[in-house]
């Protein structure tokens, strides 16, 4: 008996493993959905975190007055060669 049961399921292994796959998935979501919490918290978006930026900075309405821009240091502070050092 088990050897026509086995040759049954071997034939038709595709038409069976596709219900069951379901029914095992159905279940699965639920106890998921049932153990777990799916609240996701708001955050705001990359645009809207721009438009924030934007309107909170009031400098930016003048370009060349922005702290972020103004590069503080010499620009050939670095790596000077030492020929064109300044002595102090």
């Amino acid at each position: 008996m088990w050897p026509l049961i086995m040759q049954f399921l071997r034939s038709n292994a595709a038409y069976i493993t596709l219900p069951v796959a379901a029914v095992v998935g159905v279940i699965g979501y639920n106890i998921e959905s049932l153990l777990s919490d799916k609240y996701t918290p708001y955050s705001p978006s990359i645009q809207e975190k721009r438009a924030e930026r934007v309107t909170e900075d009031d400098k930016l309405k003048d370009a060349t007055h922005v702290e972020k821009l103004v590069y503080k240091e010499n620009v050939l502070g670095r790596n000077l060669s030492p020929s064109l050092q300044k002595e102090p």
